[in-house]
């Protein structure tokens, strides 16, 4: 079932977020709000939203449940729930208890992710969806009283693989949100702080 809602943040625009969990939700693990300390940005690197959401229905693990970030933002800034900020999603490699993960539509390498030549991303992140993301960061803050760090991917998951034209070339497993994610913008007054940087 897809369902809108709005929260009322003070001082802000409360941002409208449309419900539409996974088929697999159920069997995501539970977590109580105080566990998650980070928020990871990717991009889909897939050509729109339809797309994301047929990977992210996909199961791919033994418990019946795929990979999949909780917040997805389309282009226009519209927001998508797949899962609950209080259950576990398969979105980042070692760091899934204690992080929301946030999908921004965007193509990155697609369809060449690990191509040697075809590692430059080139569509930048529209206005209507950095605006969207610095509201839903705002009202997850509220939500999550620890949430205090925002990383991007890449720099969670450093993984390199042979590239697909030349094996004997490694390219970046993971590269989003990439060089045109607009950090300064998104970080600002929003009382979070890079992973990597002093609090």
């Amino acid at each position: 079932m897809i369902a809108g809602r709005r929260a009322r943040l003070p001082g802000m625009s409360a941002p409208t977020i449309h419900d539409h969990l996974l088929p697999y939700v159920d069997k995501l693990p539970e977590r109580h709000a105080e566990a998650v300390e980070l928020v990871v940005i990717h991009c889909t690197e897939l050509p729109d939203l339809a797309i994301a959401r047929e990977y992210g229905e996909r199961v791919v693990h033994a418990s019946g449940t795929g990979n999949s970030g909780h917040y997805y933002i389309d282009r226009d800034g519209s927001i998508w729930r797949y899962v609950p900020g209080t259950r576990i999603a398969h979105h980042v490699r070692g760091h899934n208890p204690h992080s929301i993960g946030i999908e921004l539509v965007n193509l990155g390498r697609y369809p060449h992710w690990w191509h040697a030549g075809h590692q430059t991303m080139t569509e930048p992140y529209p206005p209507a969806q950095i605006a969207a993301l610095k509201a839903l960061l705002a009202q997850l803050r509220q939500e999550f009283p620890r949430l205090r760090r925002i990383a991007g991917h890449e720099e969670l998951d450093t993984a390199r693989v042979p590239a697909t034209d030349d094996p004997s070339v490694e390219v970046p497993r993971k590269l989003d949100p990439g060089p045109l994610f607009p950090w300064a913008q998104v970080l600002a007054g929003g009382g979070l702080a890079r992973l990597a940087a002093p609090l």
